[in-house]
């Protein structure tokens, strides 16, 4: 099977996908989560005008010249509105988020008053509405103010709440099966015996997944055995499983055994071997339902896939808008070689210049290499084929996660 441009492969991820089945939640549990359908306001905020300050509540034409000496009718604190009618050479004491009295449309500041008893002289002239939030000034009952496919922030939370909604109508997070493969691996904090290595892969892929709004079951390390590596796949398709997502194994080595594993339990294979560095012998396809995506064991490698495609793939499923990672524009930080027929995605670090960022390639690409990923702020994109470039040529990069 020939390689496959990143574009295509992308493609086929998710051309397949399509957005889980809503689910009600209650406000206080959406953040992260993805609208199913545009939400209303069913409310209008404010409902009444209201006071920005606290002060006085006057009509605008008894304090258009200044000093203004008025008579204080009553008061208006928030949640208790004053019953009577501010009339000509009258004054209402208001404090902040008070309703305005009728007639009233006008705030003086307290600090720009002095009361005696029940009289109160402005000090200045005062504009008509100063001091006043206008009924509706932030939203009016029936606007939509947030639309489906929008991943939910606090700060939506609180606008969702002024909105008047308990419950939020959001797409079921899709739920991944994470499976790492190979005789040589370990998990962190045990001794290691010649020939084997930390399971590390596993905590990044689940962390991105998590970061996506996934849900992640740990299916743990799988053996070079078949009948090991079938029964993790068998685990994740029995428990409902959207995306299977394994780790190593993928090539078709006499130890790579995972893709033969995957072809006993029914894969219908989408393709295997990406025009991409790293993750070449990345693969994807589907067990019925359950999208099945082999990313390699290199941990760079397995990373720059999942990050790639996988995560993609997690939004289109959570329903969300804003699908594809989003390329921005630098300028290389060094000279860089002609590439060749695979698409380079380098570890770059990230300096502000006097044209927009500056991407540097870290001195070490190799794909075990996990220091320099760690460092990495981006990574930077060289198509196929790219000629030689110069220090200060343009480029493209995808910006990682802090």
């Amino acid at each position: 099977m020939a390689l496959m441009p990143v574009a295509e492969a992308l493609q086929r991820v998710l051309a397949g996908a399509r957005a889980l089945p809503a689910e009600d939640v209650p406000l206080h549990r959406a953040r992260g989560r993805v609208l199913a359908k545009d939400l209303i306001a069913l409310r209008t905020q404010p409902p009444a005008a209201l006071s920005a300050m606290d002060g006085y509540a006057v009509r605008a034409d008894d304090v258009a010249q200044g000093p203004a000496t008025l008579t204080v009718i009553g008061e208006v604190a928030a949640g208790h509105p004053f019953d009577g009618s501010v009339g000509p050479g009258q004054a209402a004491r208001i404090f902040t988020g008070g309703v305005m009295p009728d007639g009233a449309d006008t705030v003086v500041v307290q600090e720009l008053t002095t009361r005696d008893g029940d009289t109160v002289t402005t000090q200045k002239p005062a504009a008509r509405g100063r001091n006043v939030r206008a009924a509706g000034i932030d939203f009016t009952q029936g606007d939509i103010l947030l639309r489906a496919g929008r991943r939910l922030t606090d700060r939506d939370l609180m606008l969702a709440a002024a909105m008047n909604h308990p419950n939020l109508s959001v797409h079921r997070r899709p739920k991944i099966a994470v499976l790492g493969t190979g005789d040589e691996l370990v998990m962190p904090g045990n001794r290691l015996n010649p020939g084997e290595i930390v399971y590390s892969n596993g905590f990044a892929l689940t962390a991105l997944a998590e970061s996506e709004g996934a849900e992640v079951t740990d299916l743990g390390i799988a053996r070079d055995r078949l009948d090991d590596i079938a029964a993790a796949i068998r685990r994740a398709r029995d428990s409902g499983a959207d995306i299977l997502l394994t780790s190593g194994g993928a090539s078709v080595g006499d130890h790579d055994l995972v893709q033969k594993a995957l072809n006993a339990e029914g894969l219908d294979l989408s393709f295997w071997r990406v025009a991409l560095r790293p993750g070449r012998p990345m693969m994807y396809g589907h067990l019925g339902d359950m999208h099945v995506l082999g990313v390699p064991g290199n941990p760079v490698s397995s990373y720059v896939c999942a990050f790639l495609f996988l995560a993609p793939l997690i939004r289109t499923l959570s329903g969300r808008t804003d699908v594809a990672q989003v390329p921005e524009n630098a300028r290389l930080g060094r000279d860089m070689p002609a590439n060749d027929e695979r698409a380079d995605y380098l570890r770059a670090t990230l300096q502000p210049g006097p044209n927009g960022p500056v991407a540097t390639p870290l001195p070490e690409q190799d794909s075990s290499l996990m220091a320099p990923l760690a460092k990495a702020d981006c990574l930077l994109i060289r198509p196929p084929g790219a000629p030689a470039a110069a220090a200060g040529s343009p480029c493209v990069i995808l910006k990682l996660a802090l």
